[in-house]
């Protein structure tokens, strides 16, 4: 049962609530997709409180009705300032369809789990709606969905190439990226004054403006221009050129401004900030959640998104590792933003007060687990640098990898007196921790972050993500060598045979990503049965906006080197590759054999499932008078 607090501790979501607070006028309304839970984990709070902290007065419509008269939109009427509209916490395609297309029959941020609360393209239909009921009221839009739509990009789901998410939706503003230190900007100087056109100068914004006028003028700005959206229709190799360009901007600590033009009108993308500092990063997990779903919801069912999180903790924001297929770093960044251990532990006293709480945190980890405090060594070298990532091909020699303040940050965790156990149920990049791979363990700390894992926070298996066993494929992917997963293996093992324990260590892969082949995934699935391995959980490749590898799907080529690479697309070929992680199962037998024997590589087909078919038992036991008659029928035919 939730505990009864005052409505007012929550953002509100009904004109009593307003109401109830004495708010004769609302400054800002709040558009989203996802149902209000007033927790650190989930955005629209997030935004909620910083626009509150600001001295906002702040009012949130989760879910809107977009198929009736809309009054849904209209509740509160019009905001002194803006409206901010989101899709949620997931790209709404993403959270509506499968790999394969297929609508989904849940939604995890939904009470009850219940799907078709939020349309298809949400940040654009809402917005939209806004702009036709309120014309003179500016739109805000941001979340991962207008973050990583910003400039043209390929939709899967529509099999075709969208322009940025502002033309379409007709949004004024775009924030891309974690919000917060764009956001704190904008509502200083909307206090002060400032009309809501005039801040198109603050950094880690779009907006579209006419192709006549001048740029806004910014003394520290370069502008580097991408092909325009009409030259990206014609030819896939500028499209797939412009994203390189749009991906280093993105990991510079000093970018340049991008622009880009669509029809006769000019894109403009402000360079991003410098990462979050430990005091911008705490001001935002510290602000007043409750951690609970709005009092609202109470009867329509659990939210699964939330009840996945409530008792877990994020230290960090980012990832360095800059994975072909993953959209973090294209969203939260390639540089880490920590916590301070200050904030962490509060965190920690918060969960341990939830009143469902039973001593157990579910996570204590970050978008991978295991990059808390970890940077650059001299900054002056991060500034020159323009990589996606820090550890590909090889670990970047001025990144600082100690796993020190995590395992003493794990250890007080593990001391607290509310706790009994704090699990990582975060990824954790394995690579990091193999010596043979990243050699800055000059004081052990490797072996002593994952002694302490393994003995302390794994909840019967620990999640790792090698992808796949290919070095070609892993090379697309920017994935280490597969042979670090088996040093790893090793490790894992002995530490686990020491202390007399038997956790499972889960690995998870990918099929169908673009330069991998059907031979590829019958390599993974011996390689893996022969380390004892039968796979389960398993994810399909979905192109989803701003990743390389989407890039690659879409125009045949890296848009780094713009070499050109296969990509399975049909519906039954990405059915086939997966059949490989399932080879256990006897209705893959005759697809698995007949690939291989095509491919003159029998030899895996005895390694995985044998080389002859065996004979159903019917067969074998058929008497031998039968057999005679069918023969004779035969001949009669």
């Amino acid at each position: 049962m939730q505990e009864q607090r005052p409505i007012t501790d929550w953002l509100p979501l009904t004109m009593k609530e307003v109401e109830n607070r004495g708010w004769k006028e609302i400054d800002v309304v709040l558009i989203s997709g996802d149902a209000y839970v007033d927790h650190p984990a989930f955005g629209t709070a997030v935004i909620g409180r910083i626009m509150e902290d600001e001295g906002f007065k702040v009012a949130i419509v989760a879910q809107p009705n977009w198929k009736d008269d809309l009054r849904d939109f209209k509740k509160f009427g019009k905001p002194k300032y803006f409206f901010g509209v989101t899709a949620g916490c997931m790209d709404s395609m993403v959270n509506h369809y499968t790999a394969n297309k297929r609508l989904r029959s849940t939604d995890a941020y939904t009470p009850g789990g219940e799907a078709g609360f939020r349309p298809d393209y949400a940040t654009t239909v809402y917005s939209k709606i806004l702009k036709e009921l309120y014309p003179d009221v500016p739109v805000l839009i941001g979340g991962i969905e207008a973050s990583l739509r910003r400039v043209t990009h390929y939709d899967y789901w529509a099999d075709k190439l969208f322009p940025s998410i502002l033309v379409d939706s007709k949004a004024d503003i775009l924030v891309y990226g974690m919000g917060d230190q764009p956001l704190r900007e904008m509502l200083k100087l909307l206090k002060k004054g400032v009309p809501f056109s005039n801040l198109t100068t603050i950094k880690q914004l779009a907006f579209l403006q006419d192709a006549s006028e001048e740029l806004p003028k910014n003394k520290n700005w370069e502008t580097v221009e991408l092909s325009s959206h009409e030259d990206c229709l014609k030819d896939k190799i500028k499209y797939a050129a412009n994203f390189k360009v749009v991906e280093v901007e993105s990991n510079k600590l000093n970018a340049n401004r991008i622009i880009q033009h669509v029809g006769d009108k000019r894109l403009v993308i402000n360079p991003p900030y410098k990462t979050m500092t430990e005091n911008e990063i705490d001001q935002s997990f510290d602000l007043p959640y409750t951690r609970l779903p709005h009092p609202k919801y109470n009867k329509r069912g659990a939210i699964p998104a939330y009840d996945m999180i409530k008792f877990s903790i994020n230290m960090h924001r980012g990832c360095f590792g800059g994975c072909s297929f993953c959209t973090i770093s294209a969203h939260q960044g390639k540089f880490i933003a920590s916590r301070s251990e200050k904030s962490i532990m509060a965190e920690v006293d918060e969960v341990v007060a939830h009143p469902e709480f039973k001593g157990y945190i579910s996570d204590l980890g970050g978008p991978s687990a295991n990059m808390y405090r970890m940077k650059g060594k001299d900054e002056a070298i991060c500034e020159r640098c323009s990589s996606p990532s820090c550890i590909h091909p090889v670990i970047c020699n001025n990144l600082d990898t100690s796993h020190k303040p995590m395992t003493e940050l794990y250890r007080k965790v593990d001391a607290h007196s509310g706790v009994k156990k704090a699990f990582v149920g975060s990824g954790i990049r394995y690579d990091l921790l193999v010596d043979d791979f990243n050699q800055n363990n000059e004081d052990g700390n490797h072996e002593e972050y994952i002694e302490q894992v393994i003995t302390r926070h794994v909840s019967g298996r620990l999640k790792v993500a090698p992808e796949h066993t290919s070095d070609a494929t892993l090379k697309v992917m920017r994935k280490p060598s597969f042979k670090y997963f088996h040093k790893f293996k090793e490790k894992y093992d002995e530490i686990s045979a020491k202390h007399g324990l038997k956790q499972q260590l889960i690995p998870y892969f990918i099929s169908s990503h673009p330069g991998c082949e059907n031979e590829d995934m019958a390599n993974l699935a011996v390689e893996t049965k022969e380390m004892g391995f039968q796979l389960e959980q398993v994810q399909d490749f979905t192109p989803t906006p701003m990743t390389v590898a989407t890039v690659i799907y879409y125009s045949g080529v890296h848009p780094y080197t713009l070499k050109p690479y296969k990509t399975v697309k049909d519906k039954e070929e990405k059915l086939n590759q997966r059949r490989f992680f399932f080879w256990y199962k006897r209705e893959n037998h005759d697809y698995i054999r007949r690939t291989l024997k095509q491919a003159n590589r029998m030899d895996l087909a005895e390694k995985l499932i044998g080389g002859k078919p065996q004979q159903n038992s019917s067969e074998k036991q058929m008497p031998k008078w039968l057999e005679e008659r069918r023969n004779r029928s035969g001949k009669k035919k």
